[in-house]
């Protein structure tokens, strides 16, 4: 046994002493060789291809606002139902949340008082990482979700990060078309492995 296989063993290991699936990311320039086709070979699903995408911050802060939005330094309940109501269930996410201790600022794109749409950002050196963007299917296709991205940048501005990065599904055309318009590019592909049916 080589050493990426126990190394990817000693990871089966530990997802089964926790009571989990087996589950990798593959980052093509950065992985072993080989580690995507052995992972292949022993049954892994491949899913979820993933673009990494930077931006200026000035860039995105072009983008025009014309909805009222909300700015919080911790998750708000109201906020993280509305991020709930479009990914589901999750009160993993919820606790992850709570462990984040860089500057973090939460989001809210309002209609009248209602959220239609969140993100976050975390600020660590010069950089802001945009999180949890999610709109409600009613709110889509007008501006929720561009209001939140340049209020992101706005707070990211304010806090010294001039390079903003995210992640954005491959398959979301919705999301890449709004990206793309605020100026991030693509700076690497990646996808997940995952145990079980393929």
């Amino acid at each position: 046994m080589d050493v990426v296989e126990r190394r990817v063993a000693g990871a089966e290991e530990f997802y089964a002493a926790h009571g989990a699936v087996a589950r990798f990311q593959i980052t093509p320039e950065v992985c072993r060789d080989g580690l995507d086709a052995l992972l292949d070979e022993r049954g892994y699903r491949r899913h979820s291809p993933v673009a990494l995408q930077g931006a200026s911050t000035a860039r995105v802060r072009e983008l025009e606002r014309t909805l009222k939005v909300s700015l919080d330094e911790r998750p708000t309940r109201a906020w993280f139902d509305t991020w709930q109501a479009v990914n589901g269930e999750s009160r993993a996410e919820w606790e992850m949340l709570a462990r984040v201790d860089l500057p973090s600022v939460y989001v809210s794109a309002l209609v009248g008082g209602d959220i239609v749409a969140v993100g976050r950002a975390v600020a660590d050196d010069g950089w802001a990482g945009v999180f949890s963007m999610a709109t409600l299917p009613e709110a889509r296709g007008k501006g929720a979700a561009r209001n939140v991205l340049s209020a992101l940048a706005g707070w990211a501005d304010a806090n010294n990060a001039d390079r903003m990065y995210l992640q954005v599904e491959r398959g979301n055309g919705a999301a890449s078309r709004l990206y793309a318009r605020a100026g991030f590019t693509e700076m690497c592909v990646y996808h997940y492995r995952s145990a079980g049916r393929r």
